[in-house]
């Protein structure tokens, strides 16, 4: 039983719902079971499509596993009756399985190199694999294997150095380490030596942190709007009231110099002049706090079509009503524009408004001692994203969401894991503003502290530092990936140089 692909496939699905983030219980290190049976299986097979198929199947388990969430806004916001909506993430699953494929398909190949060897490849194959799943037909690097352990926060402080992506593929060496150590101790040592490195690093980062710049108040603001009604214009006006009821309290409490609201909490043109939009002014002009709140909106164009719109976030200056903005630049699809509209029997989630465009912005949105680096909805997933809101100026990250479109399943708790990837990679503060949760304030170390429970009205405060100074990540952030791209090309010399090594593939089974 314990050889049986089937029981492996299992178990790695078990290991991915509760090794990743998830509502009922959650253990890290059960998600080392993937890279680990990937490499066990691709190793052991007779041939790299055998690999590559093996790897596959388990990859998509482990993937449906994580992303059985899909169903639910496709269910409930796309009108979709839940007999097709059922098969949607068991279709982006299998596409995901796609890439544990071809590092199936990898391990195969790296029969050709010593255990050794092929550790430290599939380390290094495991990192241009999320990179990969990053940037590849638009990008969805949900799966982080790094994100899994936020909540140990010790084993991921790294990816200040070598970024979430690099962190994940030292993680997979430490599996596969492992696993190989059945045939060399070597590779023990390995392991071991790599795990060492995690958490020493992780403990003398944690242990010398210290806060060198000011403390500014900032609050939080969660509305609790049902999604199901969001949109609809009976309640808009009841929305905004809200919102100015929950930040005058908030005010009244703590003082904040800044109040954030998450993305769309204003769902209407907030830029056009409407009652809606003065309860909010009014808020604006005579309170203390400036106010950042999410909304569509457009602008006139010529030619085709008489605008186009923007998934946008306004920063309202305390005591004044002009505002500054930041457009979302990596739009979802299917939730905000929709990809082969004419071919796919789906509407777009985001019902009120049309298909967004990304936007071009060009500087971080400023509030006295605070330059804000905005990321909208899963935007924060990208450490790319993270890295160019720093580059532009940003000494605090935002992000804004709104994840009840997923309701209580695990995307909520993967989003925030996710999200914490990107202070510990830039060093920078995150505010994060959410419609139903999970709304929290998150250090540079990525240590999360929850602003509220899931599905309740809530404003909260917390105190965070701006910080000018970069993380070795953000300075070397280009030659890492030129160093990535260098040592790809070293192990497929040696890969397509070498013969394969008798018997090697089968020794693990």
């Amino acid at each position: 039983m314990l050889t049986s692909p089937l029981f492996w496939t299992l178990a790695v699905g078990l290991g991915a719902l509760f090794g990743f983030g998830n509502p009922w219980a959650q253990l890290p290190i059960a998600a080392l079971l993937l890279p680990a049976a990937l490499a066990a299986f691709g190793v052991a097979a007779p041939t790299p499509w055998t690999g590559f198929k093996h790897a596959w199947r388990i990859g998509s388990v482990a993937s449906l596993a994580c992303l059985y969430w899909v169903y639910w806004p496709v269910m409930h916001y796309g009108e979709v009756n839940w007999a097709l909506a059922l098969p949607v993430p068991v279709i982006l699953a299998m596409a995901m399985g796609c890439y544990y494929g071809l590092f199936g398909l990898a391990a195969n190949l790296s029969n050709r190199l010593s255990p050794l060897g092929a550790t430290l490849f599939l380390g290094l194959a495991w990192t241009v694999m999320e990179m990969a799943q990053a940037s590849l037909l638009s990008g969805f690097s949900w799966l982080t294997l790094s994100s899994a352990f936020v909540r140990w926060p010790i084993t991921v402080q790294a990816a200040s150095v070598i970024g979430a992506y690099g962190v994940s593929g030292v993680l997979a060496m430490f599996a596969i380490g492992l696993l190989f150590s059945l045939r060399s101790k070597t590779c023990l040592a390995v392991s071991l030596c790599a795990a060492l490195a995690l958490l020493g690093f992780g403990w003398q980062r944690l242990d010398s942190y210290a806060e060198t710049t000011p403390a500014h108040s900032v609050a939080i603001v969660q509305g609790n709007i049902d999604q199901s009604i969001k949109w609809d214009p009976a309640y808009q006006m009841g929305t905004a009231e809200k919102y100015v009821r929950l930040s005058r309290e908030i005010s009244a409490t703590a003082n904040p110099e800044l109040i954030v609201w998450p993305e769309t909490s204003m769902p209407f043109y907030f830029q056009d002049e409407t009652p809606m939009r003065g309860p909010i002014l009014e808020l604006a002009r005579t309170g203390k706090a400036a106010l950042l709140l999410g909304s569509p909106a457009y602008e006139r164009i010529t030619g085709p079509g008489s605008f186009v719109l923007f998934n946008r976030a306004f920063l309202l200056s305390s005591g004044e009503a002009a505002a500054m903005w930041y457009d979302k630049e990596h739009l979802v699809p299917f939730g905000e524009y929709m990809p082969l509209a004419g071919i796919l029997p789906l509407q777009k989630l985001v019902s009120g408004v049309g298909d967004f465009i990304p936007g071009q912005n060009r500087q971080a949105l400023k509030s006295g001692d605070l330059a804000l680096g905005v990321l909208i909805c899963y935007e924060a997933i990208f450490a790319e994203l993270a890295q160019e809101r720093v580059s532009q100026g940003a000494n605090l990250l935002v992000n804004i969401s709104n994840d009840a479109w997923f309701g209580a399943t695990s995307a909520p708790h993967q989003h925030l894991q996710l999200t914490a990837l990107r202070a510990i990679e830039q060093g920078r503060y995150i505010v994060r503003s959410t419609n139903t949760g999970l709304s929290a304030f998150i250090d540079p170390l990525g240590r999360v502290t929850p602003a509220g429970p899931q599905f309740q009205e809530l404003a909260a405060a917390g105190m965070v530092h701006p910080r000018t100074e970069t993380t070795l990540f953000h300075d070397l952030y280009r030659w890492l990936l030129f160093g990535v791209g260098g040592l790809c090309v070293v192990f497929a010399i040696l890969i397509f140089r070498g013969a394969p090594r008798s018997g090697s593939n089968h020794s693990l089974r």
